[in-house]
């Protein structure tokens, strides 16, 4: 993993995330530079995750690189999710990107908002 040294707070992704996210890139009509992961404001428990591809990073966001998948992070974000792992999980109650989120303090009972 190499971590843009600009900052020292970080994030992974498992390798099942990895391959997932190569999978959907390939699979997308037009080319995507990297993953943009966010933390904004809403559900019942005050924050979620949001995921979405992106053409270009912004100037002086924070990004990762997992063995050739880009991830972008911007610096409000990544104080919410420092430490975070990021798995994908395939199994009978559904599929999806996991967080596994050290900060968080609470979560819906959805599991897809969290407060800090």
């Amino acid at each position: 993993m190499e971590v843009n040294t600009e900052t020292k707070l970080t994030v992974s992704l498992t390798p099942a995330a990895i391959e997932k996210v190569r999978e959907i890139m390939a699979q997308q009509p037009e080319p995507y530079e990297g993953l943009r992961v966010r933390v904004i404001g809403g559900g019942c428990s005050g924050f979620q995750y949001q995921l979405h591809f992106e053409k270009d990073a912004n100037t002086g966001d924070p990004s990762f690189d997992f063995s050739g998948v880009k991830v972008f992070i911007d610096e409000r974000s990544l104080l919410y999710i420092n430490g975070t792992e990021i798995d994908f999980v395939d199994g009978l109650q559904g599929s999806g990107f996991k967080f596994n989120n050290p900060n968080v303090k609470g979560s819906c009972g959805c599991g897809e908002s969290f407060t800090v």
